[in-house]
């Protein structure tokens, strides 16, 4: 890429980082699990959570959310920023940011689903950020944090380290009610990740490899990543805050997740198209795609169908890159996004994408 992007200096323990809502503000509706949530930070991370007005202010306005994103960044005292959970109307709040406070004194900050539109906006302005996290889904709920997610936070938080993303062999498409008290103590329902395949059934896999689905060439991709919430990348871009010019994304690893509610495989192929007629797909030289859920509270679903709609879906990303870019590595079903346990990833940071080998690492300096 030819993006110049600052990777934020780290947080050390016994530092303050923000928590907010700069989209729903969940931990008003379940301050339960919010408290839990905060507990386990500071257990995990040796990190001290400073909570705004409007992290509990439910119906809080754009201009308020903004505001306490302003002074978050802008406090030399605040050395990392994290949302509480994502939300549908960021999209309102980006135009009151105050992007001189960002480049003043990057801070890394964690987010998925909504806050798509936060990590373009820091994108935009040459800061890298970290895709994932949410402390009312990744912290607060359940009887501990996931193995994985501890790791990947306390890489983009305070270490900065390599890490290969593996797969952790279970999976739920979401948690128990918030308002349930079994929620502070119980996962969801996990079902085991299926054994290894790729894209011709052939088993080309190296020792170790994930059991993703893999289709493209044989051969290794390192690059930045840039993407985000395949439903929420269409509003950026509408809105004219994706990139100016593709040729920046060139060489790159695109990120892609759907969210909870649970886009059809005929909607994902039409999303993708506009990245595709956008000219996206053609300058990435990696495609990572997220285990998509496809079931929630709302629409309940069997394993069975469960395990359809992810094939579909797969089938879609696979065949629609392929259409735009024959040349790109694809890897689908990675534990990003929306499913728990959830991997965070650098977004506008370096990935490795090894279609050989079947394997992919993450930087998190």
């Amino acid at each position: 890429m030819t993006h110049p992007l600052i990777s934020p200096p780290k947080a050390r323990p016994g530092d303050r980082v923000a928590v907010v809502s700069p989209s729903f503000a969940a931990p008003g509706f379940a301050p339960a699990v919010h408290e839990q949530a905060m507990h386990r930070l500071a257990e995990v991370t040796g990190l001290v959570p400073v909570e705004y007005p409007t992290t509990r202010q439910l119906g809080a306005s754009p201009e308020d959310r903004a505001r306490d994103l302003n002074t978050a960044f802008a406090d030399p005292e605040i050395r990392a920023v994290l949302a509480s959970v994502g939300g549908e109307d960021q999209i309102t709040v980006i135009g009151h940011l105050d992007a001189d406070a960002v480049r003043r004194d990057p801070k890394p900050f964690l987010g998925y689903s909504d806050n798509t539109n936060l990590h373009q906006w820091l994108w935009a302005h040459g800061v890298q950020s970290y895709y994932g996290g949410s402390t009312q889904v990744h912290l607060g709920p359940g009887p501990a944090v996931d193995e994985v997610h501890a790791a990947s936070l306390g890489a983009a938080l305070l270490t900065g380290e390599r890490l290969e993303i593996t797969e952790p062999g279970e999976s739920e498409d979401h948690g128990v009610d918030w308002l349930d008290p079994r929620a502070l103590s119980e996962f969801g329902e996990r079902e085991p990740v299926p054994g290894p395949q790729d894209d011709d059934g052939a088993g080309r896999l190296g020792e170790g490899a994930s059991p993703w689905r893999w289709a493209g060439p044989q051969r290794a991709v390192t690059g930045r990543t840039w993407g985000g919430c395949l439903e929420v990348l269409p509003w950026v871009m509408a809105a004219g805050r994706g990139p100016a010019d593709v040729a920046a994304l060139e060489g790159g690893v695109l990120l892609l997740e759907t969210s909870e509610e649970l886009p059809s495989a005929g909607q994902v192929r039409r999303l993708l198209r506009i990245l595709g007629e956008r000219g996206v797909l053609g300058a990435v030289d990696a495609v990572l795609a997220a285990r998509p859920p496809t079931s929630s509270f709302e629409v309940p679903r069997e394993a069975d169908e469960r395990a359809r709609l992810r094939a579909e879906q797969a089938d879609v990303i696979v065949e629609t890159v392929a259409t735009y870019n024959p040349d790109a590595v694809v890897c689908v079903g990675v534990p990003f996004g929306h499913t728990r346990p959830q991997w965070i990833l650098p977004h506008g940071g370096v990935m490795t994408v090894d279609g050989d080998q079947r394997r992919a690492w993450a930087e998190f300096g």
